[in-house]
C-alpha cells in the first residue's frame, strides 16, 4: 500500500476532505461552486504568459495531498514544457517540486500518450494524473507558471488533499527533480539525480531520450546501465542495472507498453524519441546519508548500423578503458563488441522522499533551456 486511504473503512480522527479547484481555489468548507448562481461558472481560469498562479494552498494544518489532476486547452510541446509546477511544504522559501507540467507527470519531451502506472496516468493522452502522496506538517502550497511566452485560455484543475493529520516524525517530504542535457557529454554519465544529503526513498524516474539520429542514424542507444550511489558510495555505485531498457523491465530494444512500475509509453523508432519510466514501489531504494542517480551513455553497432557508424566525424569512441576510436578496418573492428560512447538529447524528472521538506539541488533549468523547437 502506498497511501493510508487505501484502508477504505476507517476515517481517521479529525481529519477532513478539501477539493482545490477553479470553482473553490482556497478548498474553503461550503464555497465551491458560488460563480454564475452554481451552474459551472468558473471550471477554469486563463493564465498569461509570464503569469503565476496559485492551485492549492493552506496553512497551519498538517495533511496530504492525495491527487492532482489537470488538463489544458493547448497541450503543444511549447506549452507542455512551458508551464512550471511549484510545490511547497511547511512554508519554505524554496520549492520541494520545481518541474515542467509534462515532465512532472510522465509526458517526456512535451509528447503526451495515453498510459497508466502506480502513480500517475494520463487515459486519452489529453491530461494530467497524480496520486503520489504527499504529506506536509504545517502547510503546503502548490503553483503554476506560465513560462511558454504564449498565453494559455484554459488550465483546468483539481487538488484533492486532507487537513487535520498529524504525521510521525519519520513521514518524509515528496520531491522532484527536472533536468536536461542536450546533448549529454562523451564519455560523462547523464545524472538523473545529483547527490543529495539527507534520509528518504528514491521513488523512481520518468525519461526522455532523443537519439541522435543524424550522427548516429537509428544505431541503438540504450546500452548504458543505471548506476545508485548511496550511502557514500565513492567510486562505484551500491545498485547497478544492465541496459537501459533492462531497468524498465524489458530486454533487447523497447516498443511501447505501460504496466504499473515500468513502461516505455513512447516509441517513435522513425524520429528515434522515447520516453520510459520505473516506479520503485515493490522494490524500494532506501538511503540513509545521501544519495546519486546516473545513466551511463552508451550505444550498440550492429549489423545494420555499421556503416552509418563508420562515417562519423569525429569518429565513434569505444566504451571502455581508454575509449578508443572504433578502427572499423582493421582488427580492432573485429574484435569489438559493437558497445560505444555516445551523446543524445536526455531528459528526466525524478521522484524521490526526503526527510525535510528543501533540499540544496538547483531551481528548474530556465525555460529557453528545457525547450526545444524539435518535438
Amino acid at each position: 500500500m502506498i497511501s493510508d486511504a487505501t484502508v477504505l473503512y476507517r476515517i481517521p480522527e479529525n481529519v477532513k476532505t478539501r477539493w482545490a479547484s477553479p470553482e473553490n481555489p482556497g478548498a474553503e468548507k461550503g464555497a465551491g461552486g458560488k460563480t454564475n448562481a452554481g451552474r459551472k461558472g468558473s471550471a477554469f481560469f486563463p493564465i498569461k504568459a509570464g503569469e503565476t498562479k496559485t492551485l492549492a494552498a493552506v496553512s497551519n494544518t498538517g495533511g496530504t495531498v492525495r491527487r492532482i489532476w489537470v488538463t489544458i486547452s493547448d497541450r503543444s510541446p511549447r506549452m507542455i514544457r512551458g508551464l512550471r509546477l511549484d510545490m511547497y511544504w511547511d512554508g519554505e522559501e524554496r520549492p520541494a517540486v520545481s518541474a515542467p507540467l509534462g515532465d512532472f507527470f510522465c509526458h517526456g519531451m512535451g509528447r503526451m500518450n495515453a498510459f497508466q502506472n502506480a502513480v500517475f496516468s494520463s487515459p486519452e493522452g489529453r491530461s494530467f494524473n497524480s496520486c503520489v502522496p504527499m504529506p506536509f506538517r504545517t502547510g503546503m502550497k502548490i503553483l503554476v507558471i506560465n513560462e511558454s511566452g504564449t498565453d494559455l485560455a484554459q488550465f483546468f484543475y483539481d487538488i484533492d488533499f486532507t487537513v487535520g493529520e498529524r504525521h510521525d516524525n519519520d513521514t518524509l517530504y515528496f520531491h522532484s527533480h527536472f533536468q536536461r542535457e542536450n546533448p549529454t557529454q562523451l564519455q560523462k554519465d547523464y545524472t538523473i539525480l545529483p547527490g543529495i544529503l539527507g534520509q528518504g526513498r528514491f521513488l523512481g524516474v520518468n525519461i526522455g531520450v532523443k537519439a541522435d539520429k543524424n550522427r548516429y542514424g537509428t544505431a541503438w542507444w540504450g546500452e548504458g546501465e543505471v548506476k545508485m550511489y548511496i550511502d557514500g558510495d565513492t567510486d562505484f555505485p551500491s545498485l547497478c542495472g544492465t541496459g537501459t531498457e533492462d531497468y524498465i523491465g524489458t530486454g533487447y530494444g523497447q516498443g511501447c507498453y505501460a504496466n504499473l512500475y515500468q513502461g516505455c509509453h513512447l516509441a517513435d523508432h522513425d524520429k528515434m524519441q522515447y520516453c520510459f519510466y520505473r516506479m520503485h514501489i515493490p522494490d524500494p531504494v532506501y538511503f540513509h546519508t545521501g544519495i546519486r542517480v546516473v545513466m551511463q551513455q552508451i550505444g550498440w553497432c550492429s549489423s545494420e548500423t555499421r556503416d552509418v557508424l563508420k562515417k562519423c566525424d569525429p569518429p565513434i569512441l569505444r566504451a571502455g578503458a581508454g575509449s578508443h576510436p572504433v578502427d572499423f578496418s582493421g582488427a580492432n573492428g573485429q574484435s569489438w563488441n559493437g558497445l560505444f560512447e555516445r551523446q543524445d538529447d536526455w531528459s528526466s524528472c525524478a521522484y524521490f522522499y526526503l526527510d525535510k521538506p528543501m533540499s540544496d539541488l538547483s531551481a528548474c533549468m530556465p525555460f529557453d533551456k528545457r525547450w526545444s523547437d524539435d518535438p
